[in-house]
């Protein structure tokens, strides 16, 4: 009745088939109560980043983008492969990983089809690297990594190289696809040695 109705046109928290239900309802006003939808940031921020992938794959299959649908491919289905192996359900931290993985073969290629002066696989690498880029999170700066090595050498209370490990197991979780760890090793000994 449009009582009932009323009283649950002002919870936003309905499910969208028994939203679509009241509505249906002649009885119900005009100035019936309608949740706001919400900002594209919220929405962008709410999306897991596998959905993000999973949509832009679409995107530029409309666009006939090949060179950029072919390496959200390639990412979809390593993603595909993991959660297949392990049996899990990947989070976007697990995403992040793998895509870091990824640059890091790219960066390697790279460096291996420049020095047999293959310019044309090299450029394809780069060109992936570009498109896998964009799904990882803003790069830390140099002042951020140096104060996150600091709390973790201070949180593990290491204090030599036996116990670098500590430390790269609690740095690898906030940098990763963040920062190059390669280079934050090499701060670590630095710190430690």
């Amino acid at each position: 009745d449009l009582q009932f109705a009323t009283a649950h046109s002002r919870d936003c928290t309905e499910t969208a088939s028994a939203s679509l239900r009241f509505r249906r309802f002649k009885a119900i006003p005009q100035h019936y109560p309608v949740c706001p939808p919400l900002p594209p940031s919220k929405i962008e921020s709410a999306m897991s980043l596998k959905a993000r992938i999973t949509d832009d794959m679409k995107t530029a299959m409309k666009a006939r983008a090949t060179e950029r649908l072919g390496t959200i491919r390639l990412l979809l289905a390593a993603l595909k492969q993991k959660e297949v192996d392990e049996r899990v359900e990947l989070t976007d931290t697990d995403i992040i990983t793998i895509i870091d993985k990824m640059l890091k073969q790219r960066r390697d290629s790279v460096t291996q089809y420049t020095a047999a002066n293959r310019a044309d696989l090299a450029d394809r690498e780069t060109a992936e690297m570009v498109v896998l880029s964009e799904y990882l999170p803003q790069a830390l700066t140099e002042a951020e990594i140096d104060a996150l090595i600091d709390q973790a050498i201070a949180d593990t209370g290491a204090a030599g190289m036996q116990e670098m490990g500590k430390v790269m197991a609690v740095l690898k979780p906030q940098m990763a696809g963040r920062a190059d760890m390669a280079a934050v090793s090499g701060r670590i000994k630095a710190r430690l040695a």
